[in-house]
């Protein structure tokens, strides 16, 4: 009944299991992967004709996690998986952008990729299982696709570099890098780094490149017994040659002339006059306008990379390594805890860092169990940045992806929450754009994190390398426009400081690229990336001593863990009182640590001096202040150091004989009390009697804090060794 197949590999210390034939057999590829107990079924799906007048080429890869992959139940009211998280959305563009470049040119039929996580074993990362099956499905479909693809996790340590590290590898937490490629080359790269040094990163491609060689070799051979027969490709239609001859010979000149424009908005409007004219012009010869369309786009490519090569100059002027004139501003919006503004050229990022406490920290729900993040970063990108229109709404896959590689940029530089126990939060507003957006926004945040106060390691800066190539040579161009970028061979991302490279990001539009074009390029981001950072630093050349005005301060306690519970109290109701009264934010961690968050130094204290209280010991002879809150025939109750009562009895309420208490004090009076010992139930004794009321002399030396429910202020206000800052 089953066609099945099977290959496996040893290949990191783990066994790699590709099988087909047996699950979803009227997809046209379908691969179930497994890496340990990982597995992922990809499948791949193509239409088999084209809609009328597409062209583009129709590209969706969806990766898919199932909550049930780790046994667990989703959270939430409706209890099933909805719309992709952004780790989903992240591995969906992590496994289109090697693939993409691998479909013929001109080949408009719309495909699907589809990776579902069916097991997750909390060990082997579910998203280099999806790209390496999903490399398989689409070469066992059929579909044309100049594959397989492979791909590997690199770590490194100690001078090492290591094959797919388990999360918890120390050499992950050095450098975490994602690399895809074929067999020829490097088709894309992801990575966080704490900063290495560009050989290092080099090394670490080099060596993810040759480490998936193997599992190349394991899709040929599935392919060799279960592919399709492969689709056949439409002949080149001779019309469409000559439909392109008579546009080169329309357009050419016009299109050449419109490219000498360094402003990006000019230089659009002749682009758009000149293939108006031309369209125009091939309508009024009875040609197909509509038709040509795409064979403009062809024309500029050639016009553009041709220059390069020829000249060594840019469509904006520039020479292949300088970068545009960079403006960077810090302070510009007075209520925020942290802003600036970058502008490079006419790409621009307002970026704004905001300080919040624990209980701002982003709680995320995912296959390895919920946990929480106190940096966030979100990149967003209006239309009007470009000049356009378009609809307003959630933030798609380019805005996630190129916040997370902004993020990954600055997240080694964070100090810990130790050092700086903030909730971070900072927000790019894409505000102009014309080429590498994502990396004025690292520049833009980390300006606004120092503006903040937030004690950065080091600034931070980015820069994004374009490549021209072609059979007579190559050229690579640092700080890239949009251009450049469109009609260009790649775009390479590298972001770092003046020590090392923090993140890497790199796509090709062609099969691959060569080490040496990587070297040239890197070495090349370098100079470009020091560059920047010179020109950031005549704004802000490192973070602020304090944070802003308007900022929380957050202050750290200690308490014993066996006084939490009291800090607490029932149902959370001690510290709800505590927050109400003080006016402050207040998180409690299971180790006793206790931070208190408040923009007026008086609230924060005051919530300090409570807790304080409640904490405190009572201590025999010390005197405190408390508030009466139950009288009786023997004596009276009093409250002090926060929810302790202690019993003065009625001798020792004063000096002479008392008949009734209420004659000496009543419910809701502030008196003084000593501690004079404890009775056999361990309850605390107070006496009134041997402190002078009317004059209020202490006739202890030592005098303890303040203790009535919302008193805060006050002379005798003792710290105490059990309670440490």
């Amino acid at each position: 009944m089953f066609n099945y197949f099977r290959k496996e590999l040893d290949w990191g210390g783990r066994k790699l299991v590709l099988e087909t034939g047996k699950v979803a057999r009227q997809a046209d590829g379908a691969v179930m992967a497994r890496y340990g107990d990982t597995i992922v079924l990809c499948t791949a799906v193509g239409a088999r004709s084209t809609r009328p007048g597409q062209d583009f080429f129709p590209l969706t890869v969806n990766y898919q996690e199932k909550s049930f992959a780790a046994g667990r139940i989703p959270g939430g009211f409706f209890k099933r998986e909805g719309r992709p998280s952004e780790h989903e959305t992240l591995v969906s563009r992590l496994i289109d952008r090697p693939i993409r470049p691998l479909f013929p040119e001109g080949f408009r039929n719309e495909v699907q990729v589809i990776a579902t996580v069916l097991s997750h074993d909390l060990e082997n990362d579910p998203d280099i299982v999806a790209m390496i099956g999903c490399s398989a499905a689409l070469t066992l479909s059929g579909i044309p696709f100049f594959g397989p693809i492979g791909g590997a996790r690199v770590g490194y340590a100690d001078g090492r570099y290591v094959l797919n590290p388990l999360p918890d590898d120390p050499a992950r937490s050095t450098l975490d890098l994602v690399v895809a490629g074929t067999r020829d080359g490097v088709l894309m790269v992801e990575s966080e780094a704490h900063e290495l040094s560009e050989e290092v990163m080099l090394g670490a491609v080099t060596f993810g490149h040759a480490q998936f060689q193997p599992v190349i070799d394991a899709i040929i051979a599935l392919a060799e017994h279960a592919a399709r027969d492969p689709w056949k490709l439409p002949e080149a239609d001779p019309a469409v040659t000559a439909l392109a001859s008579r546009v080169d010979t329309l357009a050419r000149d016009s299109l050449v002339a419109a490219y000498q424009e360094q402003h990006k908005q000019h230089r659009h409007e002749l682009i758009e006059q000149a293939k108006q004219q031309a369209t125009a012009a091939l309508a009024a010869e009875g040609l197909d306008a509509e038709r040509a369309r795409p064979l403009f786009k062809d024309l500029e490519a050639d016009i553009v990379r041709n220059a390069i090569l020829d000249t060594g100059r840019r469509i904006d002027g520039r020479d292949t390594r300088t970068v545009r004139p960079i403006i960077a501003e810090v302070g510009v919006l007075p209520r925020a805890h942290g802003s600036a503004l970058f502008t490079r050229g006419e790409t621009q990022a307002l970026c704004v860092a905001t300080l919040g406490t624990g209980q701002d920290e982003q709680v995320i729900d995912a296959l390895e169990g919920e946990y929480r993040r106190n940096f966030m970063l979100h990149y967003n990108f209006p239309p009007y940045s470009v000049g356009e229109t378009g609809r307003m709404g959630s933030p798609g896959r380019r805005e996630i992806g190129h916040g997370k590689l902004a993020w990954r940029a600055i997240h080694p530089l964070l100090p810990s929450k130790e050092k700086f126990p903030y909730t971070v939060r900072v927000v790019s507003e894409i505000t102009e754009s014309n080429g590498s957006s994502s990396m004025a926004t690292v520049c833009g945040s980390s300006l606004a994190l120092m503006d903040a106060g937030v004690p950065l390691g080091r600034p931070v800066a980015g820069i994004a390398m374009g490549l021209i190539k072609e059979a007579r040579g190559f050229a690579v161009l640092s700080d890239i426009l949009g251009d450049e970028d469109h009609l260009g061979d790649m775009d390479f991302k590298v972001a770092g400081t003046e020590s090392g490279v923090t993140a890497l990001q790199m796509d090709i539009k062609i099969t691959s690229i060569t080490p040496e074009i990587m070297r040239v390029a890197l070495d090349q981001a370098r100079e470009g990336r020091l560059h920047i950072l010179g020109e950031m630093a005549k704004a802000l050349t490192g973070a602020r001593s304090d944070v802003a005005a308007n900022a929380p301060r957050i202050h750290v306690i200690n308490v014993p863990k066996d006084k939490i519970r009291d800090v607490i109290g029932t149902g959370g109701k001690v510290i709800r009182e505590i927050v109400e009264q003080t006016g402050t934010k207040i998180d409690i961690e299971d180790d006793g640590t206790i931070k208190i968050a408040a923009t007026e130094p008086d609230r924060a204290q005051a919530a300090i001096d409570w807790i304080r209280g409640i904490v405190a010991e009572p201590e025999i002879g010390v005197i405190y202040t408390g508030k009466v809150v139950k009288t009786a025939e023997f004596g009276a109750f009093v409250n002090f150091l926060g929810s302790r009562d202690g019993l003065v009895h009625v001798s020792e309420l004063a000096a002479g004989r008392v008949n009734r208490t209420t004659d000496v004090v009543n419910v809701g009076d502030s008196v003084k009390v000593k501690v004079i010992g404890f009775d056999e139930r361990g309850k605390v004794k107070l006496s009134m009697r041997v402190v002078d009321q009317a004059s209020g002399e202490d006739i202890s030396e030592k005098v303890g804090p303040k203790g009535g429910r919302g008193e805060f202020r006050g002379e005798g206000r003792r710290e105490r060794e059990a309670v440490s800052d």
